[in-house]
Order: structure tokens, then sequence, then C-alpha cells
């Protein structure tokens, strides 16, 4: 049966915490959710998660914003992949709280300009919390506060109107991590943290919380752990053992991606 299907039910999302998974294992489980999305199997679902040190090149990558040879940051320690997101360069790393929904755009008005505004709004209201004035930048996708970047947003919106990808919020990590790219592409511009602009370390748990509400509320959605929504844990169970048991850890070459994505959907500006 449809998770839409029934009577007068508010609708529900799932939020997932995977905790730290290195980058390929989790842009699989993204792929295998988005088609279990598109055929309604499952509702809306938000995923947190937390990348080991790893730079990702969206289609919009010069390869002048790479400031240091691959080689040398895979010797490094750092993972290095080519993604079918739009926009350009950026990192994730501890410390950075990456989320990824998987949402059905059908009949959702204002296509994916408005879901990228949508998405900036969520970390807006989400900092606010926090007594962190953000905002939007013209002519720039992301969140900015006082001239700095403190969140990316890069997404991809598949032919089903389903997204994957999404934001990157900076809590606490090592800031000098984006002195090897040119992040997003965009030059001139400072990188901050919500650590570097508090003085202190803020609640991984309470940023967690105080996003997934912004979530709710710009999305008009209520999300909670699956194990709410599916007592017998059996659809929650059968969709993340299916996502991960399929999970190819093999990086995917450009081409291979820029194949795939011109025959399974489109993407969207990001940075």
């Amino acid at each position: 049966m449809s998770v839409r299907e029934g009577t007068a039910m508010p609708r529900l999302g799932w939020r997932m915490d995977l905790g730290r998974m290195e980058y390929m294992r989790a842009w699989e489980l993204q792929r295998s959710l988005a088609r279990a999305r598109a055929e309604s199997s499952i509702p809306d679902v938000l995923l947190f998660v937390e990348h080991p040190p790893t730079y990702t090149l969206g289609k919009r990558t010069r390869p002048e914003h790479l400031l240091v040879d691959r080689l040398t940051l895979e010797n490094e320690g750092f993972a290095v992949h080519m993604v079918d997101r739009g926009g350009d360069i950026t990192y994730h790393g501890p410390g950075q709280l990456v989320g990824y929904p998987i949402v059905s755009l059908e009949g959702r008005p204002g296509g994916p300009s408005r879901y990228l505004r949508d998405l900036e709004e969520v970390i807006i209201l989400g900092l606010e919390a926090f007594g962190i004035r953000a905002g939007r930048m013209e002519g720039f996708t992301g969140v900015w506060v006082g001239g700095a970047k403190i969140a990316a947003i890069g997404v991809r919106i598949n032919a089903r109107r389903v997204t994957t990808h999404g934001f990157a919020l900076n809590v606490c990590p090592d800031l000098e991590a984006f002195g090897r790219i040119i992040p997003c592409g965009i030059r001139g511009k400072a990188v901050t943290s919500m650590r570097e602009i508090l003085g202190i370390e803020p609640s991984w748990t309470i940023v967690q919380d105080r996003i997934a509400q912004a979530f709710e509320s710009v999305f008009d959605v209520r999300m909670r752990l699956p194990d709410d929504l599916d007592k017998d844990g059996s659809l929650v169970s059968m969709t993340i053992e299916h996502a991960r048991t399929n999970a190819r850890l093999d990086e995917f070459s450009c081409r291979e991606v820029v194949g795939r994505s011109k025959t399974e959907g489109h993407t969207r500006s990001s940075s």
C-alpha cells in the first residue's frame, strides 16, 4: 500500500540519523531511497549524516577550483568524488551536519528554485534558535552570516521529481580544509561555522533537532523516527536493508556520473 493512501492522515516523514558514513555509501543509500520514494513506498525522508574528510565536485566544477592535486589529497586521507548534483566543489568532514532530503516535489509549487530557497529557509530558521542571524546573499545559493558562508546547498532532482543531495551546515568543522579549494567556486568569500560565531561548540543533537524542526515548518511535514511510523519495522527494515545491500562502495567516474544524469533526470545549482 502507498504511504499516501488512507484517510485524512497528517503528512508524515521519516527522520534518520546515519551517524558518520563514507560519502559513496550515503550517496547510494540516497538513490535507493529516492527510487522507493518515487514509487510511493516510503514518505519524504530527511537523512542526517556526518562524512569523513571528503571533497565533492559538482557538475559545474572547474579544475582550477581544486587548489591541491587529487593524488596529494588522497595520500593525506581525503576522499575526492565526482558527483551528480549541481554546483561546484565543496568540502564535507567531521563537525559538519549534512542533510539529505529525499522529497517528492510532485504537486509542490515553485519548482526547483523554490526548493532551493526553502532549504535556505530551513537553515536560517534553525540558526535563529542559537541567536545567529543568517540570511541569503544575492546572486549566490547557500546561507551566509556577515558575508561568510555557513551552509552550502547542492541538489539533484530526478525525472520523477524526487530530490537527492541537500545541505551542509558548518557546526564545528576544520575550516582549514576549505583553504584547499575555491569553495563552491566563489572567490573572495570566507567560510564560517557555528563554533566560530558562538565561541563555543554547540550540541550536535540540539543542532539536529532545531534543523529538523525548521524542516517540519518549512515543508509542512511531521518528521518521525521510522519506528514511530511502522511499529513492526518491516517497511523500514526492508527499505534500509535493500538500500544498504545494494550500496556500491566503488567510485564512479565522471563519465559514468554524467551519463547517468542525462538519462535519469536533471540537476540544480548549488553551493
